[in-house]
């Protein structure tokens, strides 16, 4: 009996010994074989198209950041391509798994700049942990296994794979592979005990959590290891969701505006224990807060991957090991050895704790919306799974220190700092959760970069609430204007539409909300609705961040000018 098949079908066929069970596309007429192949696999693997291949890309880069597993995307080739690169760029950034198929000319017409046509091993590389053009069906199975395996092992990341529409029609025998396992490196049992020499001798610690790879068990061998050595943590850029923001050795995240008192503590620190993040420019505000190459603090950094230890920084001690491997074998080390911690850990644990509570208490500002009491109601209103997303811009700032995250997988935001992401996550994580509330934040000018996948939400029934504060402005790029160039205002005032009225030809639940006591009502009737949902939340352009305004930007800046 015959075993041939064409590469869509042998693709396929591997998706599903991998274990894929969701894929986000654009539709293209370069990989029509795969599609067609996708219809035989139906109720396997669930197709959802997306209006933009930017939104397609974002929602598989959150679907692999919410699952641990890749996310899976099919674009066209070039344009669709260009598109997608956003999703590869913020899959980079993030150690997120995710493997972009990407659509491409017939091999008999390679490098004659055929229509379309992109070396994507050249465009693509610096995106990407690999990047291939697969040349013959009968390989298929191999350059698949070898995708899955290189986007989740080690420190993960994105994969992009480019199919010649010929070989996918191409028929011929291919041997399937078995289902891939992720690498993970361990930890060695003298760096164990080196830590726990530098740790018993620390006066002031610090915990540091964050990065890609993080599982439920690595958060709960994380918490148990900190609470046995009564050791503060604080969280890196949008990694909020490692410890819950409740628990009393929570003591704050790194992101963009922290809090002064936690900066200063963490000037202060003798000893920081970086569990996974890669220590960069956002967590470090520029590289400031750990100064290079070699910090003040001693440095204890733990990453999945050998070629990010020491790249920047200097460490005392490097540790080259996965974070679920490290967490569970630093609590076993520590529950046979006790740690000899010191005594006035505690008053330094607790002083940051209430540094932080202080912290994330609403503040007053100009206009009558006011989000940062927005979101200490949703605390309150959202269940502790409930996944948050958002993209970039000035807005996220109320989210990233009001919204407290109480448990892992809860968060969905862009270290890479890329608009447009919140809307495509939130539909990849309803999708991939749909017993769950999701909500999307986003400013009016992230939602405007991919609010058209509201119709892919409609399409597929996938009932979502975006929050989209609307400031009129982008204001991020108006902040540091203002302070770089004060009152030389242009290229950032934006003219919208009326976006509940937009939601509404969406066939969704639209809304505006010009006061804050108007918003519970409106989140109440979001929700009851049953479909995808927009409320709009007018707000005023001064009230810029939590702890300054436009208008004082603009004021402190002429005056040194």
């Amino acid at each position: 009996m015959s075993n041939l098949r064409t590469g869509g079908q042998i693709l396929v066929d591997q998706l599903k010994i991998h274990g894929a069970d969701l894929a986000f596309c654009v539709p293209g007429e370069s990989y029509l074989a795969v599609l067609d192949a996708l219809y035989d696999a139906r109720d396997q693997i669930k197709l959802i198209t997306c209006r933009m291949e930017a939104g397609a890309a974002n929602m598989a880069e959150a679907y692999g950041k919410l699952t641990g597993r890749p996310g899976i995307c099919f674009v066209t080739r070039g344009p669709g391509a260009t598109h997608a690169s956003v999703g590869l760029h913020t899959a980079f950034q993030d150690s997120t798994p995710m493997i972009l198929f990407i659509g491409q000319v017939a091999r008999d017409q390679a490098e004659r700049e055929a229509f379309q046509e992109i070396d994507y091993r050249r465009m693509l590389g610096p995106l990407t942990k690999w990047v291939a053009e697969i040349p013959s069906a009968d390989r298929v199975p191999e350059f698949v296994a070898r995708a899955f395996h290189t986007a989740v092992s080690g420190r993960p990341g994105p994969v992009a794979l480019a199919l010649p529409e010929d070989m996918l029609t191409e028929r011929m025998e291919a041997p399937d592979t078995k289902r891939y396992a992720r690498s993970e490196a361990a930890p060695r049992a003298h760096d164990l005990g080196e830590m726990m020499r530098l740790l018993s001798s620390a006066e002031r610690p610090l915990a540091i959590l964050g990065g890609g790879g993080w599982t439920d068990k690595a958060c709960h061998d994380v918490r148990v290891f900190l609470e046995a050595w009564h050791l503060p943590a604080v969280t890196s850029f949008r990694a909020k969701d490692r410890l819950d923001n409740r628990h009393p050795l929570y003591v704050g995240d790194m992101g963009i505006g922290i809090d002064p008192k936690l900066g200063a503590r963490i000037a202060e620190a003798d000893v920081l224990l970086a569990i996974g993040p890669r220590l960069g420019e956002m967590t470090t505000n520029g590289y400031t807060r750990l100064m290079p190459p070699v910090p003040k603090q001693r440095l204890i950094h733990v990453h999945p991957s050998a070629e990010e230890l020491n790249r920047v920084y200097q460490t005392t001690l490097a540790i080259n090991a996965g974070v679920e491997s490290f967490a569970y074998a630093a609590l076993q080390a520590t529950e046979t050895g006790r740690p000899a911690h010191r005594s006035d850990w505690s008053a330094w644990a607790k002083s940051a704790r209430e540094d932080y509570e202080a912290w994330i208490k609403p503040v007053k500002v100009p206009g009558e919306v006011n989000p940062s009491e927005i979101f200490a109601w949703l605390n309150t209103r959202l269940p502790e799974d409930a996944i948050v997303t958002n993209g970039a811009g000035n807005y996220a700032g109320w989210l990233h220190r009001f919204y407290l995250h109480k448990r892992f997988h809860t968060q969905l935001g862009p270290t890479s700092g890329a608009m447009g992401y919140g809307v495509p996550a939130a539909i990849a994580a309803k999708a991939a959760h749909p017993e769950r509330i999701v909500v999307a934040a986003a400013g009016d000018g992230c939602f405007l970069m991919t609010g058209q996948e509201l119709a892919t939400a409609a399409q597929f029934k996938l009932p979502i609430v975006v929050l989209v504060f609307n400031n009129g402005i982008y204001g991020t790029i108006r902040m540091h204007q203002e302070r770089e160039y004060p009152a030389r205002v242009i290229g950032t005032d934006l003219v919208n539409p009326s976006l509940a009225a937009l939601a509404d030809a969406y066939h969704c639940f639209g809304a505006t909300v010009r006061k804050t006591s108007e918003f519970e009502a409106a989140f109440e009737e979001a929700l009851a609705s049953g479909k995808p949902a927009l409320i709009e939340i007018i707000t005023n352009p001064d009230a810029i961040t939590p702890t300054s305004t436009l208008s004082g930007i603009r004021k402190a800046a002429q005056a040194k000018h």
